[in-house]
């Protein structure tokens, strides 16, 4: 039967509609009663908003004649934001970028190319659907049928009892044929609209006037609209736009978290369909390449529907982590310095500046094979394993752009000073006249050095992906084995930026601007590593873990110390240079350690072992006390990391840790050893969607701001370089939001200041970097947010706004938290609604979807919460407690209002 309710849904999704109502009252007797219906349609999304006032007598009549013109404003207000919700010029922009499900209507003529190519795929797949199971396909087109008819009479209630009727009638093995053909179907719509994004950016830049030029598109989310913005409209200078793009700094974080149900071989399928549209757009595209480029549509889409598009196995953390360096080095390899080229051009168009070629505005990182929170599966040898074969990856990389930039540079005269003597201090080379090429030919046999050192260090593993020697991927190399590999960045940067600066000073810039910088580039935003692997780990874990060794000491039990207790004794030993314990004891079990504490101090033994730049943060998840940090940072000490400590990053995620993060910071602040370890600068990670399911997504909302704004308030009276890592999803109930420019210029005021780390995890990786284009896309909206954000004039909130808004924060949480924990009837409810228990078997990632196998909903994570929630198209995670806080009796309509609008 469940499959039968899901092809309904499915089915259903051709029409959709949502309603709120709230009453306003003004006295006892008179209230006015607001109502609004959106709804979606192939044409577009539209509202009704209607005004009904309850009869009143006497005194009455003013006062209710007061809410119903207040209400008739809003009512105005909230129709204006459904037709348009930012203005005329900014939806245009909006329409180009965002994906065509964000967008307000479809312009028959911008988006036919769109409905054609939609088209022609929907044909091709049912041509494959019909040879291989007629009885499916006519399902399928019925209904296909019906769902259309739904979509164009909504109050016709016909079609979708036939629906009914027929998923009803249908057998198991029909029904997974009709459900995957929707499915394959809906993939392809998302395939056409990542090209027709672009398509739209590309055909806005050709329709603009010749004034404005430049690489980047002309829109107010892209760098190149946002410095007219902030030039033309706010006055700023060049020389201050220019200042602060130097200094930001946007950290995109990788995790792996379980929502990218697909398999990387039908990701890379309908990539390539993407290609393949864009291909048949070339004018010059002979008759046969167009039809050989047809073909090859069809192929794919048979493709896809011959293959099992489920995982039959649960990925391990070395797959997920090698599916994270498969982005880097499918996409992000060449998007990243294409895109700073582009960054570069735009610069010297509209600043007359230079971007320096090793500048880094954007970084990356990764949390996969260093996310131990929860899983079992993150053990410190796969730790390891994953730091030393995303260094091997980086180092073939860089081993194959140094070949292609040897056979490039064959320049024999004109070298500066600085190249002459790097060049001398080379050995045993063959390149005696083509100096570069002996700067180059030296950096390969280190490269290759440092390969075989990487794969010696898996073999000893037992676990090495790699099939292929050095010399077999990139040919013999001889004396690799008498030269030092390359472990740290400047070690391949310094050398290179010789080489760019000799090619500038001795006339071929032309030739520096090319290979050169991108592979400049490239080292400055991803080193040798790809990406440095953040670690986390929960808080109760280093508890154990010290609990373990005071009572080995004898001096009591550090878990049931209490908070003033426990910071005593970590200051204590933070400044005394007597180890704990010997960290061969640990190795070897003479402490008669449970073996999960012996896991959790072993990776702070792996993390002391790795060179500096592989590792990130330390991540602590359910902080919840000043002691919490401290505990880590002793825990490094005792591994010998006090010159190389890792930032330690604590992550608050539920209501009441949210609101006592303040406090916390103040201690920490306040801790003399503490400030001198961290050189004040601190990292502090807000969590979205744990905080959302645990208070309702207003609530938690209000405390993410708030909290943000206090932190930095105690940051700035220390002294303290704060800056915030936001553990945000990509839906709206963990803490995402599709209009990444503006969710980015929305956070309070002084809390960015040009510093933004955030996650990308699950399906979000794919839809931001999923193909060069988008993921340029996805890089130029980042920068251009900092940018914008670091001149925006925030609207400070007025303390009666802030006290409604706390107020109306009260009563959605309370009423969240009453169906979810209190009410008996909802966990049965989410267990039959939703296919939670099915989630929590399928094969989509290897971290448990609990924290406690053994809890209930109260332990399940965040991210399989909303996506159970998600399958079934209601969303509760993202609006369930919203209404009440609207709703409350506390409300005041005409402060709403003015929030609202400014």
């Amino acid at each position: 039967m469940r499959f039968n309710v899901s092809l309904i849904l499915v089915a259903a999704t051709f029409h959709s509609a949502s309603a709120f109502t709230f009453t306003v009252p003004s006295k006892p007797r008179a209230s006015v009663r607001l109502e609004t219906k959106f709804a979606s349609h192939p044409n577009g999304v539209t509202s009704d908003t209607k005004l009904s006032k309850r009869a009143s007598s006497g005194d009455d009549d003013d006062s209710a004649a007061n809410v119903a013109k207040a209400a008739t404003k809003l009512a105005s207000s909230i129709n204006a934001i459904a037709d348009n919700p930012f203005g005329k010029d900014e939806a245009v922009a909006v329409a180009m970028s965002a994906p065509l499900s964000q967008a307000a209507d479809i312009d028959a003529v911008n988006d036919a190319p769109l409905l054609a190519d939609i088209d022609m795929l929907s044909d091709m797949l049912a041509e494959v659907v019909k040879k291989e199971n007629p009885a499916v396909y006519d399902l399928y087109t019925t209904f296909r049928k019906l769902g259309m008819k739904r979509s164009a009479n909504p109050d016709d209630p016909t079609p979708f009892e036939e629906m009914k009727k027929l998923a009803y009638d249908i057998s198991p093995n029909d029904t997974l044929g009709v459900m995957k053909t929707f499915s394959i179907a809906l993939n392809l719509v998302n395939a056409a609209e990542v090209h027709h994004r672009m398509r739209l950016v590309r055909k806005n830049e050709h329709a603009d006037d010749t004034h404005h030029i430049g690489p980047l598109p002309m829109i107010e989310d892209s760098i190149r609209g946002t410095m007219e913005i902030l030039l033309e409209d706010d006055g700023v200078s060049p020389d201050s736009i220019f200042a602060e793009l130097m200094s930001q700094k946007c950290e995109i974080v990788l995790t792996a978290h379980p929502t990218e149900v697909n398999r990387k071989t039908i990701i890379r399928k309908y990539r390539n369909i993407s290609e393949l549209l864009a291909h048949l757009e070339r004018p010059d595209l002979h008759p046969f390449e167009r039809a050989e480029a047809l073909n090859n549509l069809r192929g794919i889409i048979a493709a896809i529907w011959g293959s099992d598009e489920i995982r039959r196995v649960k990925p391990t953390v070395q797959k997920e982590a090698a599916g994270g360096c498969a982005v880097i080095e499918s996409v992000l390899w060449d998007a990243v310095p294409s895109y700073l080229r582009k960054l570069d051009a735009q610069c010297r168009v509209t600043l007359g500046k230079k971007l320096p070629v090793d500048v880094a505005p954007i970084k990356f990182a990764s949390w996969i094979g260093g996310d131990r929170d929860g899983n079992p599966n993150c053990t410190p040898a796969v730790t390891q394993e994953v730091i030393a074969h995303q260094r091997l990856r980086a180092a073939k990389m860089f081993l194959n752009d140094l070949n292609l930039l040897y056979s490039e540079l064959a320049i024999s005269s004109r070298f500066s000073p600085e190249l002459e003597a790097l060049a001398v201090t080379i050995e045993n080379s063959d390149d005696e006249l083509e100096k570069y090429r002996r700067v180059i030919g030296h950096l390969r046999r280190r490269l290759v050095r440092t390969v075989k050192d990487c794969e010696a260090k898996l073999q000893s593993l037992a676990k090495s992906p790699e099939t292929l020697s050095a010399e077999a991927a990139f040919g013999a190399l001889e004396g690799w084995e008498d030269v030092e590999p390359i472990m740290k960045t400047d070690d391949l940067m310094a050398p290179l930026k010789v080489i760019y600066e000799s090619l500038v000073t001795t006339g071929f810039e032309l030739v520096a601007d090319g290979r050169v910088s991108d592979i400049i580039r490239r080292v400055a935003i991803f080193g040798l590593t790809l990406v440095p692997l953040d670690i986390r780990e929960e808080s109760t874990k280093h508890t154990l873990a010290l609990d373990a060794i005071t009572r080995h000491l004898g001096i009591g039990s550090y878990k049931e110390w209490d908070e003033a207790s426990r910071l005593s004794w970590l200051q204590s030993e933070l400044t005394s240079r007597r180890p704990l314990f010997r960290i061969r004891d640990v190795e070897n079990n003479l402490l008669g350690l449970d073996p999960d504490v012996i896991k959790t101090l072993m990776v702070f033994k792996v993390a002391s072992e790795q060179e500096p730049e592989s590792l990130g943060a330390y991540v602590i998840s359910q902080a919840k006390s000043a002691s919490d940090v401290l505990s880590v940072m002793l825990l490094q000490k005792q591994f010998g990391m006090e010159e190389r400590l890792m930032r330690v990053v604590p992550l608050f995620e539920t209501l009441d840790d949210l609101t006592g993060s303040p406090k916390q910071l103040e201690t920490l602040f306040g801790t003399t050893s503490y400030m001198d370890a961290i050189n004040r600068k601190q990292e502090v990670m807000v969590g979205y969607s744990d905080s959302a399911k645990d208070a309702g997504r207003l609530a938690a909302c209000w405390a993410q701001y708030t909290a943000q704004e206090a932190m930095a308030k105690v940051a700035d009276k220390f002294g303290v370089e704060l800056t915030f890592f936001h553990g945000k999803g990509g839906t709206v109930g963990r803490g995402g939001n599709p209009a990444l420019y503006r969710a980015i210029l929305s956070h309070p005021p002084n809390t960015i200041n040009g510093r933004f780390r955030v996650t990308e995890q699950g399906e979000m990786i794919r839809q931001n970097f999923g193909s060069l284009e988008i993921a340029e896309r996805s890089l130029d909206i980042y920068t251009a947010a900092l940018l914008r954000e670091r001149f925006t004039k925030h609207v400070e909130p007025k303390q009666k706004w802030r006290d409604q808004m706390q107020r109306v924060s009260e009563a959605s949480c309370a009423n969240y938290r009453y169906f979810v924990r209190e009410d008996p009837r909802f966990v049965p409810y989410f267990r039959q609604a939703t296919p939670e228990l099915e989630l929590g078997i399928l094969n989509i990632g290897s971290r448990p979807a609990k924290r406690n196998p053994k809890g209930g909903v109260e332990s399940l994570r965040a991210i399989p919460w909303t996506f159970a929630w998600a399958q079934t198209r209601m969303h509760l995670s993202a609006w369930l407690g919203v209404g009440a806080g609207l709703n409350s009796e506390v409300s005041d309509l005409l402060i709403r209002l003015f929030m609202f609008r400014n």
